[in-house]
């Protein structure tokens, strides 16, 4: 239990007083001098507590948390950026062609900035052309919604518009102290031996991109494992799923059939009404409501199941909801190791009460 300075205080008034036969007045210098002693020896008690807790792994935090993550062989997941497509275009064909250059940048209404890593060419008599992108700051703030993206910070010549076709994904934030702490813990309760499915899993969830990972045993018989991965944003694409094969084959045991592939995305289609709660517009807690139900659709949800219940925990602690009733789904989803369950149509209508 952590002393005020007034409680370390008054002990030290206590103990001269019945050394000294002295009870200093409070006003008196000496008094003073106590107090800031007080002061002092209270920042120590903190510090202390401060070091006892980045002692543990279930209390360190920031580099300390990281430090004790090494020890189990485990790094701290670094922000990416999301990637995506751009497209510029023109409002009438044109006869000569129009060169996009690598490196052209685009933004958002609220500034979030994307940058082509590719040149593009839009031919003659062509209204659009299409360019990779991806965004300037790593982070999740760069998955923004197709159709998102209006501005050019520098028009090239000729192009009279810029959008983006699709989402962008595939940025994440880095990894904070409760996520890592997680999986810091989780190697502890399930201890890798360099065969078993946590081996594995927790190899994979190592590396920069992957936010989920399970292992099915014995696909194909003794001495092969199936590694499931899923990305922030879903479904991984090939280029981290190679990368990811390849470093898995280093890592592996010697004879071990192994093979990391994309789950199978199962998409769960919802259709809700929603009582708004007091004072609350609709127009409000439908926004709230399908921000709440979008969040959890990631790709952490790899191996597990959604049920009815889960789906409307999630619209029960929103303060602008009062109540809800869903016609879509109609019965939970099983999970399952193979499967990532995906969100796909969302219709939020109002509760009318009779």
């Amino acid at each position: 239990m952590q002393k005020t300075i007034e409680e370390i205080y008054e002990e030290m008034l206590t103990v001269f007083s019945e050394a000294s036969g002295y009870l200093p007045s409070k006003s008196c210098d000496l008094a003073a001098r106590l107090y800031a002693a007080a002061a002092q020896i209270q920042s120590l008690y903190l510090q202390a507590q401060w070091l006892l807790d980045q002692s543990f792994p279930q209390t360190a935090t920031g580099v300390y948390l990281d430090q004790h993550a090494r020890l189990r062989g485990l790094t701290r997941g670094v922000a990416t950026c999301a990637t995506g497509t751009l497209r510029f275009g023109v409002p009438a064909p044109i006869g000569s062609e129009l060169t996009i250059n690598s490196g052209t940048v685009c933004m958002t209404k609220d500034g979030i900035r994307f940058s082509t890593t590719d040149r593009a060419v839009l031919r003659a008599g062509q209204l659009y052309a299409d360019a990779p992108a991806m965004a300037l700051v790593p982070g999740s703030q760069g998955n923004v919604a197709a159709g998102a993206v209006t501005v050019m910070a520098a028009m090239p010549v000729g192009i009279k518009a810029c959008t983006n076709p699709a989402a962008f994904s595939g940025g994440d934030d880095e990894e904070n102290d409760a996520a890592l702490r997680v999986r810091l813990l989780d190697s502890y309760l399930r201890l890798p031996n360099g065969a078993n499915a946590a081996y594995y899993e927790q190899t994979a969830l190592s590396r920069p991109g992957v936010a989920a990972a399970v292992a099915v045993g014995r696909p194909r018989g003794v001495g092969s494992v199936d590694l499931y991965v899923a990305t922030d944003a879903g479904i991984p694409d090939a280029p981290l799923l190679a990368e990811l094969n390849t470093y898995l084959q280093e890592k592996r045991e010697i004879s071990v059939d192994l093979r990391v592939l994309a789950p199978t995305p199962q998409a769960v289609n919802i259709n809700v009404a929603i009582q708004p709660a007091g004072s609350a517009s609709f127009a409000a807690a439908r926004s709230d409501a399908d921000a709440a139900l979008r969040a959890v659709f990631t790709g952490a949800l790899l191996g597990k199941g959604v049920t009815l219940a889960y789906l409307g925990n999630l619209l029960y602690d929103l303060e602008s909801v009062q109540n809800y009733r869903f016609t879509a789904p109609t019965a939970d989803m099983p999970a399952s190791p193979t499967v990532l369950p995906c969100l796909g149509t969302v219709t939020i209508t109002e509760w009318r009460l009779a």
